[in-house]
């Protein structure tokens, strides 16, 4: 890729070099303190309590992680991410100017093992994701050593289609289209039915993610030799199917939330063909 000369995003929050530790329950000391706030206030002493622990298990403290790159530090990964963001904003900033449309630009969070964002607390194991309660991106960067040492999917187009993919469900909230699938999964007969439901809204953002390369590529020159075939090679890596085969041994398509790998690089090329917008739609 070439990403020389590409802006740097400002839209970008690093939290690397910090973990996060859960609040703790109540004690004996603060249970006997909450039956006789109770009891003064003429509450049920368990609603008290009930309130009281659902506040603490939301609570987290920041400490220094052990050895861990501090919050801003400058490193090629994170630069990188930086400037792949701001080409999808120059992009999508652009695609939604033709329809006299702003784009809001989300904001990337940069993280180590885990992060609180709107949506809950998550670790690491999630891998990327987006929330669109805050409307924010969430990326530990080790997940990109994972897809190259464990999922066979080096490459730094591969690493620009996960954020791109990302990105990809932010269009997707700022359309609407997010809000829509959800409502429909509620009315779903089944949990095969709303599951097939996000499997289309997440094909959808592959081929979002394509077309953000199209024209990035339009616009600066992005792609280089060999790395459409990395993206596609990403994409059949982070199948559904192919995730289960390694993970348990064996598929189970009515579980599948994102597709399989065949779908997943199906819907990337069809974004990265055309760059059409009006070529996603997988609902």
């Amino acid at each position: 890729m070439r990403l020389e000369g590409q802006r740097e995003s400002a839209n970008v929050e690093d939290r690397r070099g910090r973990r996060m530790i859960r609040g703790g329950g109540v004690g004996c000391g603060g249970l006997l303190l909450v039956i006789v706030v109770a009891l003064l206030l003429g509450k049920d002493p368990s609603q008290l309590l009930q309130l009281l622990q659902s506040t603490q298990s939301g609570v987290e403290q920041t400490l220094p992680a052990p050895g861990g790159p501090g919050p801003g530090q400058a490193d090629q990964l994170g630069q990188f991410a930086r400037r792949v963001l701001g080409s999808t904003e120059d992009v999508w900033g652009a695609i939604f100017a033709q329809s006299g449309q702003r784009y809001p630009q989300p904001r990337l969070v940069l993280f180590s093992e885990a992060a609180q964002s709107a949506c809950g607390y998550s670790s690491a194991a999630v891998g990327p994701f987006y929330c669109p309660a805050d409307q924010q991106v969430y990326l530990d960067l080790s997940f990109f050593d994972e897809m190259s040492r464990r999922l066979g999917a080096p490459g730094d187009f591969a690493q620009a289609y996960v954020i791109a993919h990302e990105v990809g469900h932010h269009v997707q909230n700022v359309l609407g289209i997010s809000d829509q699938v959800t409502a429909a999964q509620q009315r779903a007969r089944s949990e095969a039915e709303a599951n097939q439901l996000s499997v289309r809204l997440e094909l959808q953002a592959d081929c979002l993610a394509g077309v953000w390369a199209f024209h990035a590529h339009q616009q600066t020159k992005l792609l280089e030799p060999g790395d459409v075939e990395e993206g596609l090679n990403a994409a059949a890596a982070i199948g559904d199917d192919r995730l289960q085969g390694l993970g348990q041994g064996y598929v189970q398509p009515e579980s599948w939330t994102h597709g399989s790998s065949e779908q997943r690089v199906q819907w990337l090329r069809r974004g990265l063909q055309g760059g059409d917008l009006n070529a996603c739609k997988t609902l």
